[in-house]
């Protein structure tokens, strides 16, 4: 049974960029044939906005087949509200809670990041908090 990732856009500007060991790490998480990948409309609104602009084809096209080969999750009004909790539970920014409340509500057991382990997201206790700046199994 594949391992039901979340990824939050960090993670997808780092793969098309592909520099270093982030780079690396996050083109290996959107290549492993062991994850089913979950993004959601916020990551959406977070990468593809500025490529679309800015006639970026390569970025778009390259975001436009994450989407398209990932269960992509769509806004919902009780899922904002429990972003509203997380932020006040765990002291963390609107658009991170708004990632995690929709980890939780499809069921992710992990929420792969770009932040560092040191940022606010990872008081989060409520589902698996990873990092690609860091080595993940």
């Amino acid at each position: 049974m594949a391992k039901r990732t979340y990824l939050d856009s960090g993670v997808l500007l780092a793969a098309f960029k592909g520099e270093g060991n982030k780079g690396k790490r996050a083109i290996e998480i959107l290549d492993d044939p062991e994850r089913e990948l979950l993004v959601s409309e916020a990551v959406w609104l977070e990468v593809m906005p500025k490529p679309i602009y800015e006639k970026q084809q390569k970025e778009r096209e390259f975001y436009e087949t994450v989407f398209e080969t990932s269960k992509r999750l769509t806004w919902s009004t009780p899922s904002l509200a429990r972003a509203a909790h997380v932020a006040q539970q765990y002291g963390i920014a609107a658009m991170d809670a708004i990632h995690v409340a929709q980890a939780l509500d499809a069921c992710a057991e992990e929420l792969i990041t770009a932040e560092k382990p040191s940022k606010p997201i990872f008081r989060v206790q409520d589902i698996a908090v990873r990092s690609i700046q860091e080595e993940i199994a």
